[in-house]
């Protein structure tokens, strides 16, 4: 996959390519052919969990350190074969046709277009109000950093399964952690993941005062962890497991086990819980995708107090 361009065919669907010289990570000299090959490798980890879901893109149309721009809407010049659906948007009072990203073919296309980024919805498209999982993004305050993250999910990890969910970590890509709770059974955002998230937030930081803070103002987060339960919203998205981050190196937010979560709080060595993208693709070689049952596991959300 080398050249300025090139059409090639993947699982039947043709793609014009362009551009594939271009370096999109600088710092690492890291192409935009390179960008597409690895989510075309990741393709069949990644897209049971964002298939279905409103996809907003996050392009880099000139690589990392240059501007970018999110789009909701589905590009016109989309090849045919690219789905969408159309969500009301109260803000804009109208529908926002956003991209369903379902198939390989699809996944590649948008890498194409330097969307480095993807930013699905915590729900599907089908059913826009459901959310299928409830999300922590903890999200740290300088001094704190990805090892405090890490020591806080394993606190938030206890909490949940004193409820009765199972839950999972990923890192951000950067330098905070998501923790998921799956949950794939009827529920809501007002009523359901909404306050549930933020009760467990409120509840965390009475415990660890010093530690956590669930108040969105940032100049409360310096040296502590923001538990941002706020992401539990219809109108919001979250940066996709296995997506590339517009960091220097092409980093992802990859799916960790517990045990490396656990390892990075022990040794205070971030290294062993943030990996770029060869890293994951040889992480899924070797141990398929840990994250699986973030898409279908079914968890009943517990009433809290």
């Amino acid at each position: 996959m080398s050249g300025a361009g090139v059409t090639i065919t993947i699982e039947g669907r043709e793609l014009a390519l362009s551009n594939l010289d271009k370096v999109l990570y600088p710092e690492v000299g890291f192409t935009k052919a390179e960008v597409i090959n690895y989510y075309t490798r990741i393709a069949p980890v990644m897209l049971p969990h964002i298939a279905g879901r409103a996809m907003t893109l996050k392009r880099y149309p000139n690589g990392v350190d240059q501007k970018f721009f999110f789009e909701k809407n589905c590009p016109s010049h989309r090849p045919p074969w690219v789905q969408t659906a159309p969500i009301y948007s109260g803000q804009n009072d109208k529908d926002i046709d956003y991209c369903l990203i379902d198939e390989t073919p699809a996944l590649a296309w948008t890498a194409n277009l330097a969307s480095l980024e993807l930013h699905p919805s915590l729900s599907l498209a089908r059913d826009p109000a459901t959310p299928t999982l409830v999300a922590f993004d903890l999200d740290p305050g300088a001094p704190a950093a990805f090892v405090e993250c890490c020591e806080l999910a394993l606190i938030l990890r206890e909490t949940l399964e004193h409820l009765g969910l199972k839950s999972f970590a990923k890192s951000s890509g950067n330098k905070g952690l998501q923790v998921y709770a799956p949950l794939n059974t009827p529920t809501n955002y007002d009523e359901g993941t909404t306050p549930f998230a933020h009760a467990i937030a409120r509840l965390l930081e009475r415990q660890y005062p010093a530690k956590v803070v669930s108040n969105m103002r940032k100049d409360l987060r310096k040296g502590k962890i923001f538990v941002d339960w706020s992401q539990n919203n219809a109108h919001k998205t979250t940066i996709a497991v296995y997506s590339l981050r517009a960091t220097p190196r092409p980093m992802v937010s990859a799916p960790i086990t517990w045990d490396e979560v656990a390892k990075v709080a022990e040794t205070r060595d971030p290294s062993f819980g943030m990996f770029d993208a060869p890293t994951v693709l040889a992480r899924v070689e070797e141990f398929g995708d840990v994250f699986a049952e973030v898409a279908t596991l079914q968890q009943e959300l517990p009433e809290v107090g």
